[in-house]
């Protein structure tokens, strides 16, 4: 696999958050099969992309939203996805950020490891773009949550990553594992749990539905496992809504018990 060239700017930036971001463990490798696969993981704001570039071991790729790589549509869509839920009274502030922001967003993320994904026709050109580098070797970390809550740790997927699967099957006669993946900043590991592998003799709407329901069950059944923990949700809400990693009455029943 050729070697991604970088920016002397994106070189400097990625020392900079080596330096002062926390250095993070990685726990269940041993999950991971011997080629490449689909890691899919909760985005936890920032966190994941920092530390799916940084941290996730071996030669990969990371999906990224391409309105990030474009310093014209950075403003618009920083905004709307990470700010729009702030106060009234501060989303000035906020709304200039989105514009300061631009440029530094452009370099970074054409310079990562990363594949642009797009929502509209372009798309046929992300899901080329995760082909060949499957076919190169580099496994490929997705975040696929949208807006809407599923439980305490995960927002809802967006399905139709699943369809790299059928495409990538096509092209080469390979089932793609998907794997679970969990990340927990106020732990500093990033947990990998057991691979569900695509059936391509399974209709699609059926492999999205499974794999999906199989990905975040496991990944909150990693998190539910973990000690006591914040949990940073998709969403950027103010710090007193982070919810923990166990629900409460699953606090009380543990209490109740001891």
């Amino acid at each position: 696999m050729e070697e991604k060239k970088t920016s002397f700017a994106y070189k400097i930036i990625r020392r900079l958050v080596l330096l002062f971001y926390p250095k993070t463990a990685v726990s269940g490798a041993e999950n991971l099969p011997d080629g490449p696969c689909i890691a899919v993981g909760n985005h936890t704001q920032m966190n994941g992309p920092i530390v799916g570039e940084l941290y996730y071991p071996g030669p990969h790729y990371i999906w990224c939203a391409a309105q990030m790589m474009d310093r014209k549509e950075v403003p618009a869509y920083a905004y709307q996805d990470f700010w729009s839920g702030k106060p009234k009274y501060i989303r000035w502030y906020y709304k200039l950020a989105s514009y300061l922001i631009a440029p530094l967003a452009q370099c970074i993320f054409t310079n990562a490891h990363t594949i642009p994904v797009y929502h509209d026709t372009r798309l046929l050109t992300t899901f080329r773009l995760t082909i060949q580098r499957l076919q190169e070797g580099a496994s490929v970390v997705i975040f696929p949550e949208h807006d809407r809550k599923y439980n305490n740790i995960l927002y809802e997927f967006q399905d139709r990553f699943v369809d790299v699967a059928r495409l990538y099957y096509k092209k080469t006669g390979q089932a793609i594992p998907f794997v679970p993946m969990y990340i927990a900043p106020a732990l500093r590991t990033v947990y990998l749990g057991k691979p569900v592998i695509f059936d391509p003799a399974a209709p699609i709407a059926k492999e999205r539905e499974r794999i999906c329901a199989y990905l975040r069950d496991e990944i909150t059944a990693i998190a539910a496992a973990l000690p006591e923990h914040t949990v940073v949700p998709y969403r950027n809400v103010p710090r007193r809504l982070y919810p923990k990693n166990k629900p409460v009455e699953v606090y009380a029943h543990e209490e109740e018990t001891r």
